[in-house]
């Protein structure tokens, strides 16, 4: 006999509740319901998944080796029924989303006003933070990640890369001249960020090496203030595509060392805690964003 996903939530949620009776009041069900779909689940899988006592339920050993898969099974499921869901209703609500500034500024503040015509009834709360946040911590429920990724416990959808590249402005150029090759950039004003230093580690090869680390004549935490004083003629800046673009293409920032350059592409993902009621909402935005940028990176 098959297992029903009946039977498979009221396992889980008497081990979420810690009784029968409370999994019972969970799931609008009786006691004496959901103690038989767990006999059921038991003798299907001819074991023993909790230990009942009068006064608690306690794992077996087979148990906390199934509870991990029931979940799984039961999150698949609802999943499913949420992306049908997005298809025929119209997701509403507040969804909270956070990007590093230079991203909010150069890549989703200009595509709101069509999300904005295509999901009229979602609430948008815009916030920028430069450094890696606590999502529940911070009320977030979608943030947008350059580089890789470090928190395992976090759902995470690729969205797309960036290049680095080297950059200066024509003026900075003519005032203190061109470098050449990496090892010139020691008498250049270079712009960095601060710690992590890893950040001031530039992809440029110069014999057996494929970075080049710069030592900055001025540090900040935002590459939006970089390239506003690369702008302003201070400096040499290391800039993800998606930032330069549009200053490449006017020709206010021009590539350096491009001989020298190791393509390196920064990836970018959207990363969120699973919620059923913040699903649809996540999804229009993510399958939004998975659509336009691919021309804006």
């Amino acid at each position: 006999m098959k297992i029903s996903t009946e039977e498979l939530q009221a396992f889980t949620s008497v081990i979420d509740c810690g009784s029968i009776t409370a999994a019972a009041e969970q799931l609008g069900q009786t006691t004496s319901g959901i103690s038989r779909a767990l006999a059921r689940l038991e003798q299907k899988l001819a074991t023993t998944l909790v230990n009942r006592t009068t006064r608690r339920i306690e794992l077996t050993e087979e148990g906390k080796l199934f509870l991990g898969r029931a979940r799984q099974i039961i999150d698949a499921i609802d999943e499913a029924e949420e992306l049908l869901l997005v298809r025929s209703q119209a997701p509403a609500g507040r969804l909270r989303v956070d990007a590093a500034s230079p991203f909010m500024l150069h890549v989703i503040a200009p595509l709101i006003g069509d999300f904005r015509r295509a999901y009229p009834a979602i609430e948008l709360e815009l916030t920028s933070n430069d450094q890696f946040i606590d999502l529940l911590e911070r009320r977030t429920d979608v943030a947008i990640r350059i580089g890789s990724l470090q928190d395992s416990t976090l759902h995470a959808r690729p969205l797309g890369q960036s290049r680095l590249r080297i950059l200066a402005t024509p003026a900075y150029l003519a005032r203190c001249g061109r470098p050449e090759t990496p090892a010139e950039l020691a008498r250049h004003s270079c712009l960095g960020f601060i710690p992590p230093t890893s950040l001031n580690s530039w992809p440029l090869r110069q014999d057996e090496a494929s970075d080049w680390p710069i030592t900055p004549a001025i540090a900040a935490s935002s590459g939006e203030t970089l390239r506003q004083l690369a702008l302003a003629g201070e400096g040499i800046v290391c800039l993800a595509d998606f930032m330069s673009r549009a200053d490449r293409e006017v020709g206010r920032l021009v590539e350096l060392l491009s001989s020298a350059t190791v393509a390196t592409h920064q990836p970018i993902h959207a990363v969120y805690y699973r919620n059923t009621a913040l699903s649809a909402r996540i999804s229009c935005l993510l399958d939004f964003l998975a659509s336009r940028l691919p021309t804006l990176l």
